[in-house]
């Protein structure tokens, strides 16, 4: 990171899941937060929200081996909140969890949001079941995936963006999500390899994505990781999608 700072300053380098922070503890024998202190010093930029899958440890046990627990990765965003980072977080259901899981896990993240107010975005999409060991389990619509979002908007009403999961749900699904609470299409994407090794594979070209936003109403904006708008204002400014 060191090296890339001091070749590209400019660059914000948006790195290493709660997870993986966790999991630098272990390896490293440090307290969480001096490893957050040593990589925010190293450029460390933002956190991303990988590894929350369902934030209730019952269901982690199922569904994981050795990642961390539910609330030490609540703990790692609490410290790097506290040290002023900023980052998002996530949510990936329909597997093994309960209608009541989701809401625990909406709870947990509302709960540190109001501590903290560190999280910038919330996202969420479906279990991606192909070429997993829960490869048995009925992957879930587009109606339990937009339901889902929609309830995420309305229980985290103090996380300011919600975006959508074309990733996982394609573009059209992710075009009707900005129907279901989501004011934010992400991001194009130069390489993706988690969901694409489940079987899922979606590609999109920036027009596409501004196109299915101009479809759907909005006018497209261009953001930063931190949701600060850095294009220029068009001239007339209904509601904006970035």
């Amino acid at each position: 990171m060191r090296d890339i700072k001091s070749r590209f300053p400019q660059i914000n380098i948006h790195g290493f899941s709660p997870a993986e922070i966790w999991h630098f503890t272990k390896v490293f024998k440090m307290p969480v937060r001096e490893v957050l202190v040593r990589l925010k010093e190293a450029g460390l930029g933002s956190l991303p929200g990988g590894g929350a899958e369902i934030l209730v440890d019952r269901v982690r046990r199922q569904i994981t081996r050795g990642k961390c627990m539910s609330d030490q990765w609540l703990e790692v965003c609490r410290q790097w909140h506290l040290l002023g980072g900023r980052g998002t977080a996530t949510m990936m259901f329909a597997h093994v969890e309960t209608l009541a899981d989701r809401v625990e896990h909406l709870e947990k993240i509302r709960r540190l949001q109001d501590e903290t107010g560190g999280f910038t975005a919330f996202i969420c999409w479906t279990f991606q079941p192909e070429n997993t060991q829960l490869s048995h389990i009925p992957k879930a619509g587009a109606h339990e995936y937009l339901k889902t979002q929609a309830v995420a908007r309305l229980y985290l009403d103090n996380i300011p963006n919600i975006q959508s999961s074309w990733v996982t749900q394609g573009l059209k699904v992710g075009q009707l999500a900005l129907f279901y609470g989501a004011n934010d299409m992400g991001s194009l994407m130069i390489e993706e390899n988690v969901v694409s090794a489940a079987g899922t594979v979606y590609h999109l070209t920036l027009e596409q994505i501004q196109d299915s936003i101009r479809q759907a109403g909005y006018i497209p904006r261009r953001r930063n990781v931190f949701y600060e708008l850095i294009d220029d204002p068009p001239v007339e400014t209904p509601a904006t999608v970035s």
